[in-house]
């Protein structure tokens, strides 16, 4: 009922948002002579306030039509090229014509961007594929919200992602790289593992691993803590709640954005609670930049999806609880993961000092448990400085960490001996 109660509570507020909205409007309205007070400054900025942290957060644009390359503007097309019920493949091709006057080549490895599926969206990394965008032919997996996939579709769990991360690397062809965010860590290096041992000619040339739990046994944080202290029946009985109309996915059961949010948020209250009130007295300030700064994080950060029953709960239990992959003890559609089959793909881990989501320990653990490949084709990386967010974005993500994943791309698409793919829109 928890998931009914969310809703029933979104639309009782309704009235209060568009009278939010209208004194909002009224006290900036350039005909109100106290528009420009001190009070009418504040009464914006409550109603303001008051009607962000009540709106309904829809699926974020990317907004990378147009981006900067070499100093010039480059314009991208966002080009969907295989979806199924669960994700959208998205490659965002450059413009042929731009890259020349940027003088840049208009062909470059081919990258997949495997975004996490654990609450946000794909658009979380738009930082992230900004800046392969540089040097790189551009895949995304954009996963679609489990709420609007209805019950004819059937089941996605943990395996059925191995499946598609397969099913991608086949639709882009050749050997692509693999650059893994935070949760895929895991059914990433399965599906890599699965590939090499099948001898699969889309199998990956390269995987790098961000900020991912390979070896949650490691360091392990808060969220860790709670995966491991509370028992499975718990996660089952009080995460998972049912889709209510007019959803799409109406009967589903999920595990709802809205519960990832409000879990991670009271991780760190404090902040969200001062970020907030920073919020209120730049909107009185008329601080434009700091209202955008704000409005900019909370928009992606407040957009969530919700993930099924059998996803998230194979994932408590196969990487948190059991550390199946990590022990050498996952099996995938009757057979074993093994890890060592691994020999002819590149392996790169980045990990933040500070992570406070995936310690440091538990992304690097995948090159013990890859032995076989070759140490010239290893790259441990440990940001000093940054947390989990930093790892994936922000400044010292585009100056320090993505120039050390675009060389190890490289050397690796050398070694490799593929032809570079058009990374250019006609």
């Amino acid at each position: 009922m928890l998931y009914a109660f969310h809703e029933l509570a979104y639309q009782s507020a309704l009235p209060f948002r568009v009278g939010a909205q209208l004194a909002r409007s009224f006290w900036t309205s350039p005909f109100n002579p106290a528009a420009d007070t001190a009070i009418g400054r504040t009464a914006y900025a409550s109603a303001e306030l008051f009607e962000s942290v009540t709106r309904r957060y829809g699926k974020p644009a990317w907004k990378l039509e147009t981006i900067d390359i070499g100093g010039k503007p480059v314009r991208t097309t966002e080009q969907v090229i295989w979806q199924s019920p669960w994700c959208r493949l998205v490659r965002f091709a450059r413009n042929i014509g731009d890259l020349k006057r940027a003088k840049k080549p208009a062909s470059g490895p081919a990258v997949l961007i495997v975004a996490p599926l654990s609450g946000h969206y794909a658009t979380l990394l738009r930082g992230t594929v900004e800046a392969f965008l540089q040097d790189h032919d551009v895949y995304v997996t954009d996963w679609v919200n489990a709420r609007q996939v209805p019950m004819l579709e059937g089941r996605f769990d943990f395996f059925d992602y191995i499946d598609h991360v397969r099913l991608m690397l086949a639709e882009i062809g050749g050997r692509a790289h693999v650059v893994g965010v935070c949760q895929p860590g895991p059914p990433v290096l399965a599906a890599g593992a699965v590939m090499a041992e099948d001898e699969d000619e889309n199998r990956p040339l390269s995987m790098t691993f961000m900020g991912s739990p390979i070896d949650a046994r490691l360091s392990p944080t808060v969220t860790n803590q709670l995966a491991e202290e509370k028992p499975f029946t718990w996660f089952k009985s009080n995460m998972i709640h049912t889709v209510p109309l007019p959803y799409a996915g109406f009967g589903r059961r999920v595990y709802p954005g809205f519960v990832q949010l409000y879990s991670f948020m009271s991780m760190n209250e404090d902040r969200h609670r001062d970020a907030h009130w920073n919020y209120f007295n730049s909107l009185i300030a008329g601080d434009g930049d700091g209202v955008e700064k704000h409005e900019e994080f909370y928009d992606e950060y407040l957009s969530v999806l919700d993930l099924t029953e059998e996803f998230y709960l194979q994932t408590i239990d196969i990487v948190f609880q059991q550390h199946l992959l990590a022990r050498g003890l996952l099996e995938h559609r009757g057979r074993k993961v093994d890890l060592s089959r691994i020999t002819d793909i590149g392996l790169m881990t980045v990990e933040g000092e500070k992570d406070d989501i995936s310690g440091v320990g538990q992304t690097q653990a995948a090159h013990g448990l890859c032995p076989n490949i070759p140490e010239d084709r290893r790259v441990l990386y440990v940001q000093p400085g940054v947390g989990h967010y930093g790892v994936f974005n922000g400044r010292r993500f585009r100056d320090e960490i993505y120039p050390r994943v675009r060389d190890f791309i490289a050397q690796n698409e050398a070694a490799g001996g593929v032809p570079q793919r058009s990374a250019a829109a006609a």
